[in-house]
């Protein structure tokens, strides 16, 4: 079994908060993980998908109090949002009583919607993690291993595939069931075939601000609904809004967001690639590797880091900002090839924004300078001292 880069930092949080919600898009492996968790301590599992364990909380408090002292696992937690004043009540029945943190583990597959409930029902008795899929670092990152998470993406059933084939098979069931089952589960009534031509969409924009107008034109669909699909599939963990660099730095920038598809896989499933040699022929190489780099920084990230793109109106870009603290700023420039070369004004552009770390992640498998103080770091190599920065913060 694959071990989840998160779990020291999983296990860190329960150890101090009463309860933890563990946020991760459908089948990436949340159950798995809490399961693993739970062994060698008493613990309790409820899956609120299925019926027979959601009819056990009629009596929440009174069910729940049975099993005090028990490490207790809710599964799906976003199907029944009323058990958060519930849950309230138990945990501070438990500090009244002097019990410490860490008996109740939520998972949900619909982040912005949880975490907006649970911070209005557990303010302050609550902490949030996101598991992503699998990444570099908990596969062995050789060429080939890191070709093959590129390619199937990150979701475990489709990496851990006997073939490619099997796993794009995989990724178009998981599809599926996402636009036949759970959008309308969530109580949306789009069209499932609008909704995915949507999605496929923002496929072939990977990477770019989208024009809602435009796709509304495109979809026959009113604007307003276009953006309330982009919101739910955002909310789903399916898609990343990227957000601009606000600071006033003297220039016009590009104010709205960037797109991404968080899956590789499910963005090459909607693309209809289906192999790497296929990939590497295809426009979409340099955008789908961009997005893959971007999830991969993104699931290691310190847990108050920050991330941003800069672009002008006049095009000076960076593909991707971390700010770490108040005075680390890091400039990120992705690139597939592996001869990284940065951008012409990329240099101009950090000390225009006063970047403090200048980076170049490429597909390669050696760091070194590139000059003016970039260095070009493989992507696990740039994981890596993201990990290290926050083990010594």
């Amino acid at each position: 079994m694959l071990k989840r880069w998160i779990t020291d930092r999983l296990l860190a949080t329960a150890g101090r908060a009463p309860a933890v919600a563990l946020l991760g898009a459908r089948q990436v492996g949340k159950t798995t993980l809490a399961k693993t968790l739970a062994q060698g301590r008493q613990a309790l599992y409820l899956d609120l998908e299925a019926p027979e364990d959601l009819a056990k909380l009629a009596d929440p408090r009174g069910y729940l109090g049975e099993h005090g002292g028990k490490l207790i696992i809710l599964d799906e937690i976003q199907r029944a949002p009323e058990l958060f004043a519930a849950l309230r009540g138990v945990i501070d029945g438990n500090r009244w009583e002097g019990h410490n943190g860490g008996q109740f583990l939520l998972l949900g597959s619909a982040s912005m919607n949880l975490m907006r409930q649970t911070s209005e029902s557990l303010a302050g008795r609550i902490s949030h993690l996101e598991l992503s899929g699998l990444n570099a670092l908990e596969v062995e990152t050789d060429a080939s291993t890191l070709r093959t998470l590129w390619l199937r993406g990150g979701f475990p059933n489709s990496y851990l595939a006997e073939s490619d084939d099997a796993a794009m098979d995989w990724l178009e069931d998981l599809v599926r069931t996402y636009l036949e089952r759970d959008v309308p589960q969530l109580g949306f009534r789009f069209s499932a075939s609008k909704l995915r031509r949507l999605w496929t969409m923002l496929a072939h924009l990977q990477g770019e601000s989208v024009n809602t107008a435009q796709l509304a034109d495109n979809l026959e669909m009113q604007r307003a609904a276009v953006n309330r699909c982009l919101g739910l599939l955002a909310d789903l963990l399916l898609v990343r809004r990227l957000q601009p660099w606000y600071v006033n730095v003297g220039k016009r920038l590009v104010k709205s967001p960037r797109y991404y598809v968080r899956d590789s896989g499910i963005l090459h499933r909607l693309l209809g690639i289906d192999s790497y040699d296929e990939l590497l022929s295809r426009p979409a190489l340099g955008k789908s590797w961009e997005g893959f780099v971007v999830e991969n920084i993104r699931s290691v990230l310190p847990h108050r880091a920050e991330t941003w793109f800069y672009r002008t109106a006049a095009g000076a870009e960076i593909d991707l900002l971390i700010k770490l603290s108040a005075s680390e700023l890091w400039a990120v420039e992705i690139k597939h090839g592996s001869a990284p070369k940065p951008a012409k004004n990329f240099n101009r552009t950090c000390a225009d924004i006063g970047a403090t770390g200048k980076f170049v992640v490429y597909g390669g498998d050696e760091e070194f300078p590139l000059g003016n103080d970039v260095t070009a770091v493989p992507l696990p190599g740039f994981m890596r001292k993201l990990h290290a920065r926050e083990n010594h913060s």
